[in-house]
């Protein structure tokens, strides 16, 4: 069976590469249902203007052929405040990606990507999907759609093309996908579930149908990295297994002072 590298350590290292793309074009195809590619890879980690202010740490900010914003972002270990740090990373991303003086119209659809490996409270599926969708509090049914006139609104491409596109207020604002990979405990019978049962097991099939999972296959194979490579490697699991001790530790020391 093949050794493939962790996840996390790749995005990092290796599915930058124009070659790889198709590995995360494949995840986000499985998630959405619709094409998605990759133009480019952006910054990812933003300057504080002030002192006071935060860093964004993600793991992949990546710019699709629409112009919408990608976060790709895998967590380890629990964090009280993580939801909130999700939002605070988009809200940062949006504000980041826009030039002082455009207007409005020029905020960009975000989609955050969060692969978790921890319990998140009372969760029991697998993935979950989040999006803001404004409806009628007396008729549901009723969408509230972005207009400039008669219902329809005219974005960037669709004014240059001649074509009018209705769409709905929720399409500009983010969506946020949680994938708890830990509680995928079932047979893979479509792209998704092959993509949630490689990220908990690290195994391919030897015939992966998802997009993406056949190229992964071929880069995330530890026989196939260079020697610098491999040694980055064995340090970034050195590093998760003492955070992972020293995470341990401070647990059994809690407990015991609370047992005494």
């Amino acid at each position: 069976m093949a050794n493939y590298i962790r996840f996390d350590w790749a995005m990092k290292r290796l599915l930058r590469n124009k070659a790889n793309h198709a590995v995360l074009e494949g995840l986000m195809y499985s998630l959405l249902n619709e094409k998605f590619t990759i133009k480019r890879f952006l910054e990812s980690e933003t300057n504080q203007q002030s002192e006071n202010d935060k860093f964004n740490r993600v793991d992949i900010l990546a710019e699709n052929e629409k112009g919408e914003l990608t976060i790709f972002e895998i967590q380890n270990t629990r964090e009280l405040t993580y939801f909130h740090r999700i939002l605070y990373g988009v809200s940062k991303v949006i504000t980041d990606y826009i030039n002082l003086g455009d207007d409005y119209d020029k905020v960009r659809k975000v989609y955050s990507i969060n692969i978790v490996y921890f319990s998140l409270g009372q969760a029991k599926d697998y993935v979950y999907h989040g999006k803001t969708v404004f409806s009628g509090l007396h008729e549901p049914h009723d969408i509230l759609r972005l207009s400039n006139r008669q219902s329809e609104v005219f974005f960037g491409d669709d004014i240059k093309k001649g074509e009018r596109t209705k769409r709905e207020a929720g399409d500009i604002f983010p969506e946020y996908y949680l994938l708890c990979v830990d509680n995928f405990d079932k047979l893979a019978v479509n792209n998704l579930d092959e993509w949630i049962a490689f990220l908990k097991t690290g195994e391919i099939t030897d015939e992966p149908k998802a997009p993406g999972l056949a190229v992964a296959r071929d880069c995330l194979n530890v026989d196939k990295l260079s020697v610098a490579e491999r040694n980055d490697y064995v340090r970034h699991m050195e590093n998760l297994r003492y955070q992972r001790s020293v995470i341990m530790t401070g647990y059994d020391d809690g407990l015991q002072e609370g047992r005494a």
